[in-house]
């Protein structure tokens, strides 16, 4: 059944050139060569780490307003997974929740997607991270926008394709991830799939931004929080960076960064651990030998092994923080 398309907040109801505008107007250093602003570098970083095309399965496609319908690119990888509907402050959130096989009950997770959205490759991480022994909320974070999915393989020679994901990838601000994150955590908490309070996020690229910010603003429940190849999360001049939220956060903090990477430099990885580190947040900080990218198997930068690790990483920071 097709969801209504909610739009709301500073960008509601403008197009896709409108917003890009917003977005300079708001940040006027963005998008220009040596930009380091909040998402000016982020989307810049994009092009760099992504810019190449790759062969995939075709994208999923969903009607207006409801989520993908998922399926696993790993043969006999498939969990059990539903389509959902969570209620924000803000609309209609269209989900799905990725559960173990077995009957029960298991600690909680919110999956954020890369700026691409969710798409099958993330439905089959979801099924992954499930079959770990979760119960995996994979929500699509740009529900108040009618949206179709990518082509991720040609996405970045397309110029109106580069603007359509830019415009997407800055219509979401904190403010909506903090909203949309209490009510991700509410729909987890009724669930009869979700034991205990304890919940963990982890996100990628953009989601790796989500990801944190959740973590401070409910501290209460996410006792453990993944950012893989996160952009733009200690830029200085953004009132709305993560390492501001230092202070805030009581969970485990787990940051794995790319070499190299254009959207998470050296400077900003210097300035998030002084801010861990001060606030005495128990975190790593690491840095794979891998590029933008590298987690997610559908995109240019894959690496396998560097893949690998960051589950191993994730079996590790769960298993330590959401159990009990």
């Amino acid at each position: 059944m097709d969801r209504p398309i909610v739009t709301c907040g500073a960008t509601s109801g403008i197009g896709a050139r409108q917003r890009i505008e917003l977005f300079h107007a708001r940040y006027p250093w963005s998008f220009k060569k040596g930009s380091r602003g909040p998402a000016g570098s982020f989307f810049t970083g994009l092009l760099h780490a992504y810019g190449q095309p790759k062969s995939v399965s075709p994208p999923i496609r969903s009607s207006q307003g409801s989520a993908p319908t998922p399926h696993s690119t790993e043969p006999g990888a498939s969990m059990p997974h539903v389509q959902v509907s969570v209620d924000t402050h803000d609309g209609v959130c269209a989900a799905t929740l990725h559960t173990p096989s077995d009957v029960g009950a298991w600690p909680g997770v919110i999956l954020y997607p890369d700026a691409g959205g969710v798409r099958g490759t993330f439905a089959a991480m979801a099924d992954r991270l499930a079959g770990m022994g979760y119960s995996v909320l994979l929500p699509d974070v740009y529900y108040r926008t009618e949206w179709a999915p990518f082509d991720i393989a040609t996405v970045f020679d397309d110029p109106s394709e580069r603007e359509r994901l830019a415009a997407l990838s800055v219509s979401v601000d904190a403010d909506m991830v903090v909203r949309d994150a209490g009510a991700f955590l509410a729909y987890l908490a009724r669930h009869p799939a979700v034991a205990g309070t304890r919940v963990g996020t982890v996100g990628y690229c953009m989601g790796g931004r989500m990801s944190l910010t959740a973590a401070a603003h409910h501290a209460d429940r996410i006792a453990a929080a993944a950012s893989f190849h996160g952009g733009e999360l200690a830029a200085a001049g953004d009132p709305d960076s993560p390492h501001l939220l230092a202070h805030l956060m009581r969970g485990t903090i787990y940051v794995a960064a790319a070499q190299d990477d254009k959207v998470f430099p050296a400077d900003q990885h210097e300035r998030l651990r002084s801010a861990l580190s001060g606030a005495g947040v128990r975190y790593t900080l690491e840095t794979y030998a891998a590029a933008h990218g590298f987690a997610v198997p559908d995109i240019p930068p894959h690496d396998a092994d560097a893949e690998r690790r960051h589950w191993d990483a994730l079996a590790r920071l769960y298993g330590e923080n959401l159990s009990g």
